[in-house]
């Protein structure tokens, strides 16, 4: 390759993997400049059409002016502007005034720099959630058609990632599905909850737009209506400095880190029930685990999660900070970091989920295997049942207790020392003592009594919490989600 083609080549500058290799064409589309500052140009139209509206002496010209070039943006001018002036916002208003000539005198008439900047992120917020959450109603969508489907296949459970009481593979699911939940209803609470700047002036007091309307302030609060809901909200916040509170960035990031968290703990479980050889995430005829072992089945969708899931963790902490360090009205240290950390939370946010859907549409679960393994440790898990059936059966409930004990003790070695097969149950069935049971051993040993109200559970939590929140999204479920790498 020639020096000129490297030098032109787009792979010589430095593209974000969230942008280039992971994220949707939505949600990157969300965070583009085009979005953003054709976004600009409409809350400009938006404050003129207003201002209009209540007597300013703007006219239906201008507005049309100004409308037929919001999308049509010079980003090299604009860029050209911005390094002279060194303000972005000015740098727009000048090429945006130079495409519209007859409006350029009133556009940004009374404004400060959020009122298109604060204004129009709050826009991009909201948009970045109404993408996330269909996405994450198809993960619980899966999760719980998972869930029905293998609610009463018995497993091991696990606390202290050691052999515990047993549960089913669709009880688990529910504890992944019970944490979604709990997001899904956050991020829309964040959405919710999100009003819009408004017309508010340099230092939140709306004296400029006072000025302009001679004094009137009834005018100054229709105008932060009407702006308002020509912007698709319904409310403002009521008071601001220049810049909306950055604990409205905090709040939205919160719940996303949160989603991080546990996209982080459900595709770690899958880890290791890979690793156990239970359950897979999907793996395709072509796909390669490893360049130097052949026979690899990486869980590379999970870690994937798993990667991109901690880096969101991390990102609410930048909005903590930022909240934490605006001095009085408003200080500018807020700007590059935000730029940063908005996007980058949606964008990994967008990744994780896609992700994670595309897990959920494929998981592999292996019954064969779940059995051997539950089967390993039963007998130990069995011990009381069979205590008490020789109890019934005549038998003194101390005598019994040492007999398990001793013969336990025995399989255990067996386990541990030889690499052997439990063998508690031959055991039993080979001592005298037992014989009066040993025509229940089959039944005392059956998985399916040791599950409890498990299969039920999932029943019971699927109808009461999960399929009311998915009728929400009901237009909005359903596809498939194919990853390119």
């Amino acid at each position: 390759m020639s020096v000129s083609k490297v030098e032109n080549s787009e792979y010589n500058d430095y593209r974000s993997p969230l942008a280039t290799r992971y994220a949707s064409k939505e949600m990157r589309y969300n965070f583009s400049d085009q979005n953003k500052f054709s976004t600009w140009r409409k809350l400009w139209v938006y404050l003129a059409k207003a201002e209009m509206e209540l007597g300013l002496a703007i006219t239906s010209e201008q507005i049309a002016e100004m409308e037929a070039q919001v999308n049509n943006i010079d980003f090299e001018a604009a860029a050209k502007e911005e390094k002279a002036t060194r303000h972005d916002v000015m740098a727009h208003v000048h090429v945006f005034g130079n495409q519209c000539p007859k409006a350029a005198p009133i556009i940004h008439l009374g404004a400060t720099s959020c009122y298109v900047g604060d204004n129009t992120d709050l826009i991009i917020l909201r948009q970045g959630f109404n993408i996330l959450l269909p996405k994450l109603a198809n993960v619980l969508s899966r999760l719980a058609k998972f869930a029905m489907e293998y609610r009463d296949l018995p497993t091991l459970g696990f606390t202290h990632l050691q052999p515990a009481q047993l549960t089913t593979v669709g009880k688990r699911a529910t504890l992944w599905l019970h944490d979604l939940l709990m997001d899904e209803r956050a991020i829309r609470r964040a959405r919710d909850d999100l009003k819009f700047r408004g017309v508010k002036g340099t230092t939140g007091t709306q004296a400029s737009f006072l000025q302009l309307f001679n004094g009137d302030g009834f005018k100054v609060k229709q105008l932060d209506r009407l702006v308002t809901r020509m912007a698709g909200f319904e409310k403002h916040y009521p008071v601001t400095g220049q810049t909306y509170s950055r604990k409205v960035d905090v709040e939205c990031l919160n719940a996303l880190s949160s989603l991080g968290s546990t996209v982080h703990k459900i595709c770690s479980d899958i880890r290791l029930l890979a690793n156990m050889k239970e359950i897979e995430e999907p793996f395709e005829s072509t796909q390669i685990g490893s360049s130097a072992m052949p026979y690899k089945r990486n869980p590379m969708r999970s870690e994937r999660c798993c990667s991109i899931a901690r880096h969101l963790m991390t990102l609410a902490n930048n909005a903590l900070q930022t909240a934490a360090t605006q001095w009085m009205e408003r200080t500018l240290d807020d700007s590059a970091n935000r730029r940063i950390t908005l996007s980058e939370a949606f964008l990994s946010a967008d990744v994780i989920l896609m992700t994670l859907q595309n897990i959920t549409e494929g998981l592999v679960v292996y019954p064969k295997v779940i059995a051997r393994h539950v089967a390993q440790e039963l007998p130990f898990m069995t011990a009381e049942n069979i205590i008490m059936a020789m109890v019934k059966a005549g038998g003194d409930r101390q005598v019994c207790h040492e007999k398990i004990r001793v013969l336990s003790q025995e399989a255990g070695a067996q386990v541990k020392q030889h690499g052997l097969d439990n063998d508690l149950v031959e055991r039993i069935r080979k001592d005298p003592y037992f014989k009066p049971i040993l025509n229940q051993l089959k039944e005392l040993l059956d998985p399916r009594t040791f599950v409890g109200r498990a299969p039920e559970q999932v029943t019971e939590f699927l109808q009461e919490e999960v399929y009311p929140v998915l009728t929400n999204y009901k237009e909005l479920l359903g596809g498939t989600v194919e990853l390119n790498i």
